[in-house]
């Protein structure tokens, strides 16, 4: 009885063995498999929820891009040509055209205006402001800064469209102030030297407040020990803000610096309704445009070119704002 119960036991060990190192199931080369296969099913997962984006990237995005790109090269428009592939292609004669073109490089010369002097208003009273709301005004401090960013949720339309009329020289609210003083309104989008200062305005205004809400995040990361060491050590409000929080603030000052010129670059919307444009291409930016020739004359392989021109220059700045700002922000 003993050697039948001992033969037992030797039995169920052999096969216990056999099932932990032998068997796929439940061994170590098993274990690998199942893992493969559960990785295997979540690629396969992740893949099918990113079908619906990557379908609408491809046929909305990527692929105007690239036709974009190769309709640049051609003589592609409406009047002249009936299906794109039927474009002839001439190379670089719609880019050598450009740089000889006074009316695009009109459209440069007032985006370049529009950035240089928009951007670093911009910066600056979004930086000045976020200070006075995150140190200096306790009281109402979630009113004003509602009241800072209402504008940027606001469509640029209608924004554009309340800044015509209250520009209006005859019955618009600033000629209602200068009446009041006895003083004649200047026409302000009628002006060729006073049109650009007035977009310019409308635009610092309007893009203050996502600058101040990026500013305002910045200060508040900004340890409050080091403020305390340094007015330990005597250091005054200028100082502290010189020496502790524009140094702190090298990331959040790149990020705003760069998202607010790459919005100033493509500006279209202010001169399309405001101004179309005048008085005398004053106004006239490089995406306004693009649009006028191509959805106005249809000359498209042209307009094309013109995007990317722009988008060199977008990509030429960006660099350059990176490197610039880069040792700065470790």
């Amino acid at each position: 009885m003993r050697t039948m119960t001992a033969k037992a036991a030797q039995s169920a060990k052999a096969q216990a063995g056999s099932g932990t190192s032998g068997s796929p199931a439940t061994g170590p080369a098993g274990r690998r498999g199942g893992k493969k296969a559960s990785m295997g099913v979540q690629n396969v997962a992740g893949w099918l929820f990113s079908t619906p984006f990557l379908v609408l990237f491809l046929v909305f995005m990527a692929f105007p891009i690239i036709a974009t790109l190769v309709m640049s090269f051609t003589d592609f428009g409406l009047r002249n040509v009936t299906h794109p592939l039927d474009a002839n292609f001439i190379g670089f004669e719609n880019y050598i055209k450009l740089f000889s073109d006074e009316k695009f490089l009109k459209s440069l010369f007032n985006t370049a205006y529009f950035v240089v002097i928009g951007v670093p208003l911009t910066i600056g009273l979004g930086l000045v402001v976020a200070v006075l709301l995150n140190n200096g005004i306790d009281r109402a401090r979630t009113f004003f800064r509602v009241g800072f960013y209402a504008p940027v949720v606001t469509t640029i339309v209608a924004v554009a469209v309340v800044w015509r009329f209250v520009l209006d020289p005859s019955d618009g609210l600033v000629a209602g102030l200068f009446s009041e003083v006895g003083l004649t309104s200047p026409d302000f989008l009628g002006s060729e030297t006073l049109a650009m200062p007035s977009m310019i305005a409308m635009a610092v205004w309007r893009n203050l407040g996502t600058v101040m809400v990026l500013f305002i995040a910045g200060l508040q990361a900004i340890p409050t020990e080091v403020r305390e060491a340094a007015r330990l050590d005597g250091a005054g409000v200028w100082q502290e803000f010189k020496g502790i929080t524009v140094p702190l603030l090298r990331p959040t000052l790149l990020y705003a610096t760069v998202i607010t010129t790459i919005g100033y670059l493509n500006v279209f919307e202010e001169p399309f309704v405001m101004t179309q444009g005048g008085p005398s291409d004053s106004t006239l930016t490089v995406s306004l445009n693009m649009y006028r020739e191509g959805f106005n004359f249809f000359h498209m392989g042209y307009a094309s070119a013109m995007a990317y021109v722009l988008f060199v220059v977008i990509m030429g700045i960006t660099v350059l704002q990176l490197r610039l700002l880069k040792d700065n922000t470790k």
